[in-house]
């Protein structure tokens, strides 16, 4: 085509021939097979598995390089590339996207390839293998391991990273937000709802410490699944057995990623298991639905207590980021809730994803990894993000106090305090002469004589009913003053 561009490449060999890769890249022929193989979709894995995937190509190069099966020479390129990987320098030299061969194959090779290219540079100034750099992807790199081995590897080291460095921290984040704005309100006496209509008076510092709560929860549920994210399945190689690797490999590699990455791993008790099914990723998606759930409630609450203003609850304002509307001057919409359902649902939507791919295991390998990586990463990423965005919400937000106090006072819902004075029957027929006349509650029962007016004020006092256990008097039935 007249005018169209084509890059320089250089030809790299596999076991099925010769292939053209770009010049520039330093990923090899099988990485660019599965390029080719699998159609582009937009959908490219979190970087933070390539990073997993560095340390642990790094921690198997020095072990296998103590136990005298790597030359240190080729060990030590392999490990400078590797770390390279690790922090994040070579991203942009993974362009495999997320739906290709089930055991993640294709990444695992990408990773290979990249290592063993940049290893050869170091030591050579040149991207292409030869017998004086004879770097190899598989021989070397990828010495003692298997794809079905390193790819479930990753991604509970990449979950754990991401539960270190983003997950726990911004649940901490938004939990320590709820308490402040708990205590801050703890005076503020408003209507609380259930089915969305009126009940019995509720401080906005008791409700809010109920979502702190929910997210105390979160927090709890998340750790519980570390012991066994810790566990990895690296030193099972092909089918869980160890074939082609050391005996004391998995438990090596195992101590020296701890000691790479600061969190506590472990070689997998059963290899076996490990390898064949992914039930502890799917516990972890769970906890992340459960908590995708708890912050769509309390994104919901916040919507719904800003609403109006000048017709719905007006309860609160949230602070303005932006315009809400390209036809509607002066509308403002409370965005940061509506990202955080959105994210919510997403999280839902891949917990299904990982759920059905988790269930397709077939005899010693689950052959849907890719997208239970994909799905899990993404997860804990937006539930991190949304606890963030629910924390920002949270501290932005005003009570519009005066419009509470105005609604709280003549709210008939109240009356449910008159039943152990006056009883239940007798208290209805109140709340309904106080609906017909849209009068307080408080004057009809002084009015029709079953209280005295300072008995009344003292029974029907908001703040007094939204302490648990309040002695409401001795007396039953209705009386005629």
């Amino acid at each position: 085509m007249a005018g169209k561009k084509f890059k320089p490449t250089r030809t790299e060999t596999d076991t099925l021939g010769r292939v053209n890769v770009p010049r520039d890249a330093y990923w090899g022929a099988q990485t660019q097979r599965a390029i080719e193989n699998f159609p582009p979709c937009g959908m490219k894995f979190p970087p933070v598995l390539f990073h997993a995937l560095g340390y642990i190509k790094l921690a198997c190069a020095m072990v296998n390089a103590d136990i005298g099966l790597l030359d240190k020479r080729l060990a030590g390129a392999i490990i400078r590339a590797s770390g390279m990987v690790a922090r994040g320098r070579l991203d942009d030299q993974f362009p495999v996207g997320i739906f290709q061969t089930g055991s993640g194959t294709s990444t695992n090779m990408n990773a290979n390839e990249v290592i063993a290219t940049r290893a050869n540079e170091i030591l050579s100034g040149r991207k292409m293998r030869n017998t004086k750099h004879p770097v190899h992807p598989n021989d070397h790199v990828n010495m003692g391991q298997s794809s079905n081995d390193v790819i479930p590897s990753a991604i509970h080291l990449a979950s754990l990273i991401l539960l270190n460095e983003r997950l726990l921290p911004s649940l901490t984040r938004l939990q320590k937000s709820l308490k402040k704005k708990s205590a801050l309100l703890k005076s503020v006496v408003k209507t609380g709802r259930t089915h969305l209509m009126d009940a019995m008076p509720i401080t906005m510092g008791q409700e809010i410490s109920g979502w702190a709560a929910q997210v105390e929860y979160c927090i709890r549920r998340t750790r519980s699944t570390v012991p066994r994210l810790s566990e990895l399945a690296i030193g099972g190689t092909a089918v869980g057995t160890g074939i082609n690797a050391h005996p004391e490999f998995g438990k090596r590699v195992s101590k020296a990623l701890s000691e790479l990455t600061g969190i506590r791993l472990r070689e997998a008790r059963n290899h076996f298991q490990a390898q064949a099914s992914q039930e502890t990723v799917l516990e972890l998606s769970g906890m992340l639905k459960t908590t995708a759930s708890a912050f769509m409630k309390i994104a919901n609450d916040l919507r719904l207590m800003a609403s109006g203003p000048a017709s719905g609850l007006n309860e609160i304002r949230l602070k303005t980021l932006q315009p809400g509307s390209s036809i509607m001057p002066g509308k403002v919409n409370p965005v940061l809730p509506e990202a955080v359902r959105m994210m919510g649902a997403q999280v839902m939507g891949n917990d299904l994803a990982i759920a059905i791919a988790g269930s397709m295991g077939e005899f010693e390998l689950n052959a849907m990894l890719p997208v239970i990586a994909n799905g899990i990463l993404q997860s804990i990423t937006l539930i991190s993000n949304a606890a963030l965005l629910l924390a920002r919400t949270v501290d932005g937000f005003e009570v519009n106090t005066e419009h509470i106090a105005n609604t709280l006072g003549d709210n008939p819902v109240i009356a449910a305090v008159l039943n152990p004075v006056i009883g239940y029957d007798t208290a209805a027929i109140v709340v309904r002469k106080a609906l017909e006349s849209g009068r307080p509650v408080k004057e009809v029962v002084v009015e029709m004589g079953y209280l005295g007016k300072k008995e009344a004020e003292k029974i029907l006092d908001p703040e007094a009913m939204t302490h648990s256990g309040r002695a409401m008097g001795k007396r039953q039935g209705a009386r005629k003053s």
